[in-house]
């Protein structure tokens, strides 16, 4: 799993690091740290566009099953396994998959990622 390779050793909440690659940077924020599990923040910073927001989304980690998923993205605060098509925010019916495999493309910032910086905040 991608993620794993880059948390922080001793984590706590709060703590606010990058991890860059060849294709760019991700910024991580742990949310919340319990014995089997971690909620992250991830985004990617994207430049300043008026049209483009930065890519943003909660991950829960589970380290003992080796698995992430996406608890929310962007305005999706509380993703559904499947959604009835059509409906009233228009979300695809795999839209949970969909988030899911965006963020296993927004890690794959390169092969071989590294820390760039860590703080509290």
């Amino acid at each position: 799993m991608h993620i794993q390779r880059w948390l922080t050793q001793e984590p706590s909440e709060g703590t606010y690091w990058q991890v860059g690659g060849e294709f760019g940077r991700l910024n991580v924020r742990l949310l919340e740290n319990t014995k089997y599990t971690q909620l992250v923040e991830i985004s990617r910073c994207v430049g300043e566009h008026a049209l483009v927001s930065t890519p943003k989304v909660s991950v829960r980690i589970y380290h003992d099953a080796k698995l992430a998923e996406v608890l929310t993205s962007q305005q999706i605060y509380q993703l559904r396994p499947v959604y009835d098509y059509p409906n009233m925010h228009m979300h695809h019916r795999d839209e949970k998959y969909q988030v899911n495999a965006f963020l296993e493309e927004l890690l794959k910032i390169d092969n071989l990622t590294k820390f760039i910086c860590e703080s509290d905040i």
